[in-house]
């Protein structure tokens, strides 16, 4: 059996993992909706999510 990854910030599961940008000084992955909160506290306005791999 696996080991479930828990959040760095909410302690949550994770279903999707993240990894923090190095200035938002957090150590270990984070949930989708930690990673969405401090992308807004660290970039304000915004934020449109693209898909980078289709051209």
């Amino acid at each position: 059996m696996t080991e479930v990854e828990k959040c760095t910030i909410c302690k949550g599961t994770i279903v999707q993992k993240y990894n923090a940008m190095p200035t938002w000084d957090v150590k270990g992955p984070l949930c989708s909706k930690c990673y969405s909160k401090k992308i807004f506290e660290h970039y304000p306005g915004q934020h449109v999510r693209v898909n980078l791999d289709k051209k």
